[in-house]
């Protein structure tokens, strides 16, 4: 992946930083982006750290904007970024937890979609995955606003998929289930973290979607749900 651009969402998060890590030491030169996110958070030359707000559609723009003024380009695009709410049933659920869920998982995705697509489509050759979650295709009880919106979020990236593939972009979204992640743990500390995903594992993943070998994988929804199956 040398010379190659990617933009990172979320670059300093649970599973962030393990995707970040990977592309580096892959030979990229990768944009971390978050809300907090600092340079000396990753020991790199190739990284490049972009605090940002991607939940609007003009901070996902100016974001982009500061990208390319830089760089020029923006081959590869990792989107972390997401949100979690559970625990009430549908009727039990206010229109906040809804909302709030549709604007982690869906809208975040749509604006940065939004703004990265017309800057890859000049170079062609793109690369796009994002992480949405086994709940997208197997909901559960009481996390309907979370299932909900990340399986919008996958009915979109099979739309950028379509609407690109033209160019030579692909889009594709990994659906892992829970992820071995500190926040994760603490969340559930009686839970069995043998049977959850290694975030290295998802992070391997994305890099060889990133890669030249993945380019035949286009408008793909990729369960990775570990030994709890």
């Amino acid at each position: 992946m040398k010379g190659k651009i990617a933009l990172v969402t979320g670059a300093n998060g649970g599973l962030g930083s393990y995707v970040t890590k990977a592309l580096l030491e892959a030979g990229a030169n990768v944009v971390g982006v978050s809300r907090k996110v600092q340079q000396s958070d990753f020991d790199s030359p190739s990284f490049t750290a972009l605090p940002a707000e991607i939940s609007t559609g003009p901070g996902a723009k100016t974001m982009v904007d500061s990208v390319n003024g830089r760089f020029g380009r923006l081959d590869i695009v990792v989107h972390t970024v997401g949100g979690f709410a559970g625990g009430q049933s549908i009727a039990e659920t206010d229109d906040a937890t809804l909302q709030r869920m549709f604007d982690l998982n869906l809208s975040s995705t749509f604006y940065l979609l939004r703004a990265v697509l017309p800057l890859m489509r000049k170079t062609g050759n793109g690369r796009i995955i994002a992480i949405g979650s086994r709940a997208a295709l197997e909901p559960g009880p009481r996390v309907g606003a979370y299932s909900a919106s990340k399986a919008a979020m996958v009915s979109l990236i099979k739309t950028a998929a379509l609407e690109n593939k033209d160019v030579g972009i692909t889009a594709n979204v990994i659906l892992p289930g829970t992820i071995d992640t500190p926040a994760n743990r603490k969340a559930m500390p009686s839970a069995d973290f043998s049977k959850w995903v290694q975030p290295a594992s998802i992070a391997a993943l994305i890099t060889w979607l990133a890669s030249d070998s993945g380019k035949d994988v286009n408008g793909a929804a990729i369960p990775v749900y570990g030994s709890d199956v």
